[in-house]
């Protein structure tokens, strides 16, 4: 599958910063002691294991950033899989260029990969039904945008990307307002109609309540076990889209999408996928 990336100025503040952070005030004191300006190498950005591919956008510009003058070809594209000792990337030019910008380059590239690589053995459990992945806000602050393109690439769906985005009534919300009466009709009376509205249940009656009330478009069933879902899946009967969310691990998956939901969201795609091992030769 291939995919259309963001553009490079939405990206370039995060990678910008994450440069200044290791360049630190004085830049790559080891580089320009070891290194003579002039020398030239080609650098090959290899995978380490078998995996689904992210972050060679961010990666690329990473390079660019330090040195525009950089030759940056892209073997694998993001969403693409790869195997051990795959060559993924080439950086040709200024050996000090690229010394500077490998460890950025690479943390994204690893962690983003890694996010990959989870979502799509997540995905894969859902194989043969209509029960869509996605992740959650469960994202490390000031990277969710590359977390979230790394979900996609992975062949999973995002949730909202921030609390600006739709309206979504958790439990604290309710018990705040004092009820789900309370949180449904306050939406009704001041919710723009462009703006998407779910809420969250763990139990039936609480459903029950919800499409009595009406309000909302997507019900958030929240830490139910198999055998309540189907319940839940039976009682909305095609009113709302469903959403099952709570202990989602992966061995959870296939049994989780059997019960009829629409969509299985899980923290799990970003805050716990181990980083992929992807290295830069020379």
């Amino acid at each position: 599958m291939s995919f259309s990336n963001v553009p490079d100025l939405i990206l370039e503040p995060m990678i910008r910063n994450a440069l200044m952070e290791d360049l630190g005030s004085y830049g790559d004191v080891t580089t320009r002691a070891v290194i003579p300006a002039e020398t030239a190498y080609t650098a090959r950005l290899n995978a380490r294991a078998d995996a689904i591919v992210s972050g060679m956008q961010v990666a690329r510009i990473a390079f660019y950033l330090v040195d525009s003058s950089l030759e940056i070809k892209t073997h694998v594209a993001d969403g693409q899989p790869c195997k051990t000792g795959e060559t993924l990337m080439t950086i040709e030019g200024s050996a000090a260029s690229i010394l500077s910008a490998e460890r950025v380059a690479l943390n994204f590239a690893g962690r983003l990969t890694g996010i990959a690589t989870k979502t799509a053995s997540f995905v894969a459990e859902a194989a043969g039904t209509d029960a869509r992945v996605t992740c959650t806000r469960k994202t490390t602050p000031g990277m969710r945008l590359v977390e979230k393109l790394a979900v996609l690439h992975g062949g999973g769906f995002n949730h909202r990307y921030s609390l600006s985005d739709a309206i979504l009534i958790k439990d604290n919300h309710i018990a705040a307002a004092g009820g789900v009466r309370q949180v449904l009709e306050a939406t009704k009376a001041h919710a723009s109609h462009m703006m998407a509205v779910e809420i969250e249940v763990d139990r039936l009656d609480q459903l029950t309540e919800v499409l009595d009330i009406g309000g909302a478009s997507v019900v958030l069933l929240d830490n139910m076990d198999n055998d309540t879902l189907r319940k839940a899946v039976a009682l909305v009967d095609g009113r709302m889209k469903t959403e099952a969310s709570g202990n989602v691990t992966k061995d959870r998956i296939a049994s989780i999408a059997a019960t009829g939901v629409d969509y299985i969201s899980s923290g799990a795609l970003t805050h716990s996928a181990p980083t992929v091992d992807l290295g830069l030769d020379f």
